[in-house]
C-alpha cells in the first residue's frame, strides 16, 4: 500500500507533541509493510536542516519538504481582516509548495494521503486535481476550539476580539473543510463528539497519540523526591499561560511545604518572563537534550493547562514514564484515564495545593498511581495495535 502523507512541520526529531504523533505513524505503517512518502512545510518557527537528520525511519520512506515563512506579520494579519481566508491556516500555504506537490503526484500513484492536520489542508485541491487516492484527515486538535478557549480568557478587550474574530474564521473553514474527506480520524472520543456536532458526515473514528513503549524505561532509582516538573512548549500560547497561572496563583503556597522540595520548569522557547521566578526551590531550564531522562529524574508532573483540544502528548508520555500526573480537567481531556487511581485531577488553587501535599506526605500515593499510569497506556496507546487498526481502515476504503 502507497500512503502519502502530508505535514506541516517536519516530524523529525520526534521531540514534541505533533511530530511525535506523525512519527510513530510512519513508524508503525512501516512495519506493517507500507510504502511511505512524506510531504512537510518547513516552517520557520520550527526549521530543521534535513541535512541534519539521522534516522531509521527517515532512511525507510521518500522524503520532500518545503521552507515557508510561516511567522505572523502583523501586516499580513490586518490585511488578511479584509478577505475571506484564516489568517491561521493561509500562513502555511505556498504556490511553490504547491506545484513541488503536483510534480510529486504527478510522478507517484497512491492509495491513501493523509493530512496531518488543518493547516496542510489548503493543498487539497491540488490533491484532488492530480490523485484519486481515498483521502483521509486527522484533527490533531480542533482548532477553533483552542483559539475560542483563549479569546475566552483574554482580558485585554482588543485582543479579545481579535481572538474571537481569529476562531470565527477557524470554526467556519474547519466545519467546511471535513465532509470533503473519505476519511476522518479524531485524537480522542471528546473530539470525535464536536467533530459530530460541527456536521461530519464522512467516516469518522478514534485515533489517539500512540507510543513506542521501547523508548520508554523506568529507573525509579534516578528519581529524586520530593520533585514537581512541568515540561512543554512554552511557545503554544496554551502552555504559557496555564503554568503562568500555577506560578502566580498556587506556587507561592506549595513553596511553603518542604525546603526540600524542587520544581523544574523545562521547555523549549522558554519565554524570559520565566526567568524571573527562578529561586532555590524553582529552578527554569531551557529545551532539555533528553526529555525521557529529564522526566525519569523527577517524581511528580504538574499540567495546569486552562485552554486546549486534542491530547497532551507530554501526559501520555509521562503516564509511559510512571509519573503521578497533576493535571486540570482540560489537560487530561480525551484521556482514558481514573482520577484518583492513575492521575490527579485539580482544576483550583486549593485542590492543586491538597494533591500535592498527599503526593509529599504519602511517597506510596504517588508511585502506586504511577503503576497504574503506565497500565492505562499501555492498553490504549501502544504504536503497533493502533497501526494495524489504521491501516485495516486504509483497507476498507480502497476495497
Amino acid at each position: 500500500m502507497k500512503v502519502l502523507i502530508l505535514t506541516y512541520r517536519v516530524p523529525f526529531p520526534p521531540n514534541s507533541g505533533y511530530p511525535i504523533v506523525v512519527y510513530n505513524t510512519i513508524k508503525g505503517l512501516l512495519k506493517l509493510g507500507a510504502e511511505i512518502t512524506l510531504f512537510s512545510i518547513n516552517g520557520s518557527k520550527n526549521r530543521v536542516d534535513i541535512d541534519d537528520i539521522y534516522d531509521p525511519v527517515f532512511e525507510q520512506i521518500g522524503f520532500h519538504s518545503y521552507n515557508i515563512d510561516t511567522e505572523v506579520n502583523i501586516w499580513g494579519a490586518f490585511f488578511n481582516i479584509f478577505s475571506n481566508q484564516s489568517y491561521n491556516v493561509s500562513r502555511f500555504y505556498d504556490d511553490d509548495a504547491a506545484r513541488l506537490l503536483e510534480n510529486i503526484l504527478r510522478e507517484h500513484e497512491f492509495d491513501i494521503i493523509q493530512f496531518e492536520g488543518l493547516y496542510v489542508v489548503p493543498y487539497l485541491d491540488t490533491v484532488k486535481e492530480n490523485s484519486k487516492a481515498k483521502l483521509v484527515y486527522r484533527a490533531h486538535n480542533i482548532e477553533y476550539d483552542v483559539w475560542e478557549r483563549l479569546a475566552a480568557r483574554e482580558q485585554f478587550r482588543p485582543r479579545r476580539k481579535y481572538l474571537e474574530f481569529l476562531s470565527r474564521r477557524l470554526k467556519v473553514y474547519e466545519t467546511e473543510q471535513l465532509n470533503r474527506f473519505h476519511q476522518v480520524f479524531a485524537i480522542s472520543h471528546p473530539d470525535r463528539q464536536q467533530i459530530l456536532l460541527m456536521g461530519c458526515q464522512t467516516r469518522l473514528d478514534v485515533f489517539p497519540v500512540a507510543i513506542d513503549f521501547d523508548k520508554y524505561h523506568v529507573d525509579l532509582k534516578k528519581t529524586s523526591f520530593p520533585t514537581l516538573f512541568h515540561l512543554g512548549a512554552m511557545d503554544w500560547r496554551p502552555n504559557k499561560e496555564g503554568l503562568e497561572w500555577f506560578l502566580d496563583e498556587i506556587w507561592p503556597d506549595i513553596e511553603t511545604l518542604s525546603g526540600e522540595l524542587r520544581f523544574y520548569i523545562a521547555g523549549k522557547n522558554m519565554q524570559k518572563q520565566f526567568f524571573e521566578y527562578d529561586s532555590e526551590n524553582l529552578i527554569v531550564e531551557s529545551e532539555v537534550f533528553d526529555a525521557i531522562e529529564f522526566m525519569n529524574s523527577k517524581a511528580i508532573m504538574i499540567v495546569p493547562l486552562l485552554s486546549g483540544s486534542g491530547m497532551r502528548v507530554k501526559i501520555i508520555e509521562g503516564m509511559a514514564m510512571q509519573k503521578c500526573i497533576i493535571a486540570t480537567t482540560m489537560a487530561a481531556e480525551g484521556i482514558n484515564c481514573e482520577p484518583g487511581k492513575d492521575i490527579l485531577i485539580a482544576d483550583t488553587p486549593d485542590e492543586f495545593y491538597r494533591s500535592i501535599l498527599q503526593c509529599i506526605t504519602q511517597p506510596n500515593r504517588w508511585r502506586e498511581i504511577g503503576k497504574n499510569a503506565r497500565k492505562t497506556v499501555e492498553r490504549d496507546h501502544e504504536i503497533y495495535s493502533n497501526a494495524k487498526r489504521m491501516f485495516e481502515i486504509y483497507e476498507k476504503l480502497l476495497y
